[in-house]
């Protein structure tokens, strides 16, 4: 993942010593195990700033530095509960009391049922997509203020390979705007729940697959990407990437990469900032 952020400052003709210059403060949501973790571990190996690995649970958090710490990296710990505003808020007023901005915010958080939960479809759409879209835009309307000149956001994001051409069409328009895709994901979680009152069997198997992908569509990056492009902070880089299907909790272990494998995806394939780079299906 560090060269995922190199190759992003590396494409505005930034030189690799003016790059570590620049970015003093990494943030990585959700990372005390998965590839989260990784992306932790392989930023602590490549640049001499303050690395935040955070985690809804305080222990989980601290175990996963401990970890790290056994390898001989050092990185820092924060509480961060994405679905929790006052969480978020927190953070923010600790990074900019202590730091005074935001270098690198790598949105990796969020959450996936397992197939054999017995929760129903528009149980699992309504939170899914409550926690992987909803909640990590509100991360980043609360983080982004504080980003500052040169930032890089590599948010992780899913593939849409089963929905309609139509559908996909929609995710795709340049022209689609935030509020736009907020309606297409409250529309989605509308109908999720209207099959429920109608009692209408749904294929579970192929809809949870596409709640996965559709709850983090990376056309909310592409959208912010337009937007970032249009503020005073010079050279802000959002891009997208995907780390393939990777053997986590979160696949069920049913993935073909290791978590390193799956950072090592990401930073193969995100070379180009703003740009679709992802070229395979995934399991989150």
């Amino acid at each position: 993942m560090g060269d995922v952020i190199f190759n992003n400052v590396r494409q505005c003709g930034h030189a690799k010593a003016v790059f570590q210059m620049f970015l003093n403060l990494f943030q990585v949501t959700g990372s005390n195990k998965g590839v989260g973790f990784a992306v932790v571990r392989a930023l602590c190996k490549s640049y001499h700033g303050d690395v935040f690995l955070t985690s809804r649970g305080v222990g989980r958090g601290q175990a996963a530095i401990a970890d790290l710490n056994k390898e001989g990296l050092q990185p820092k710990f924060h509480q961060l509960d994405i679905n929790d505003r006052s969480s978020v808020d927190q953070l923010k007023s600790f990074l900019q009391t202590t730091y005074g901005g935001l270098d690198v915010l790598v949105n990796n958080a969020g959450i996936a049922y397992k197939k054999a939960h017995p929760a129903p479809f528009s149980e699992r759409a309504e939170v899914t997509c409550k926690t992987n879209f909803w909640a990590t835009l509100d991360v980043c309307r609360v983080l982004f203020p504080l980003l500052r000149p040169h930032a890089s956001i590599p948010p992780c994001h899913s593939t849409i390979t089963e929905c309609s051409t139509a559908v996909q069409g929609r995710f795709k328009d340049p022209s689609l705007t935030m509020n736009g895709l907020e309606k297409i994901m409250q529309k989605f979680v509308d109908c999720a729940l209207l099959c429920a009152v109608l009692s209408r069997q749904v294929n579970t198997r192929t809809m949870d697959s596409q709640t996965r992908r559709a709850s983090c569509p990376r056309s909310g990056s592409f959208i912010q990407d337009r937007e970032i492009r249009k503020d005073s902070r010079e050279d802000i880089v959002i891009n997208t990437c995907c780390s393939g299907s990777v053997t986590t909790d979160m696949s069920s272990h049913q993935g073909t990469k290791t978590i390193d494998e799956g950072e090592q995806f990401c930073r193969t394939y995100s070379e180009t900032p703003g740009c679709d780079v992802v070229c395979v299906p995934v399991q989150v």
